[in-house]
């Protein structure tokens, strides 16, 4: 079997519950929101974002309030879109920073990814939450700070997460061959698209889901059932 040298692994429902990101993270983002654009308008990277989602929704012209209530839509229909994720991470930043509440981390995550960081892996983060977000995830987590693992983080920014192109780059990006990366999600329609891309892929499926006896995909209940 063709030896892996680098992990890219996702967050949500891979390393971290779905309910902490959308209990937590999405109502405390929603929240503040209209309060954050109103007071940080000025600001150079505001700007540049709500410029952004304006232009993602084919709005010429549009008022701060229009956009602050297309954001709050996008949020409430977990819309991925890089400009509402990289503005939901300078809220979650202020939120994380006054110690308001710790990212999630399934139990067996953070020694399993010191040992694969122990072992000479390179590890990395692929998300549709904007590369800031994803650092602020892993630095201010349950476990610790986690960050001085990853070697590297890729977001929407790199291309969706259902596009093979968009492993391609990431492994052309790290510089390894695909054969020698190994994808970790659990979504299938994302390994589908790692898999054409020639990397190896790891479907983790956390109880209560049951392990399939057959599968496209190498399935695992957790980080420590994965045999590289």
């Amino acid at each position: 079997m063709t030896a892996i040298r680098a992990i890219v692994t996702d967050i949500e429902g891979t390393t971290s519950s779905i309910s902490f990101v959308k209990d937590v993270l999405f109502p405390y983002a929603r929240e503040r929101l209209p309060a954050h654009v109103e007071t940080h308008a000025d600001h150079a990277d505001v700007q540049h974002w709500l410029h952004e989602a304006a232009k993602e929704a084919g709005l010429i012209e549009a008022s701060r309030q229009e956009i602050i209530e297309l954001l709050l839509r996008w949020i409430d229909e977990d819309r991925k879109s890089t400009a509402l994720k990289a503005l939901q991470g300078m809220i979650w930043k202020d939120g994380y920073e006054a110690g308001e509440f710790r990212a999630h981390m399934y139990p067996e995550v953070a020694a399993r990814l010191h040992g694969w960081r122990g072992e000479g892996l390179r590890l990395y983060v692929y998300s549709s939450g904007s590369v800031p977000a994803q650092q602020l995830f892993f630095r201010y987590s349950e476990a610790g700070d986690l960050s001085p693992l990853f070697a590297g983080y890729f977001d929407t920014e790199t291309g969706p997460k259902r596009e093979t192109a968009s492993y391609q780059r990431i492994a052309e990006a790290i510089g390894e061959r695909p054969e020698h990366v190994l994808f970790l999600s659990d979504i299938a329609e994302e390994l589908d698209a790692a898999g054409a891309a020639g990397l190896r892929t790891g479907w983790l499926m956390r109880p209560p889901l049951d392990i399939p006896t057959e599968s496209r995909h190498p399935a695992y209940a957790d980080f420590d059932a994965i045999r590289l």
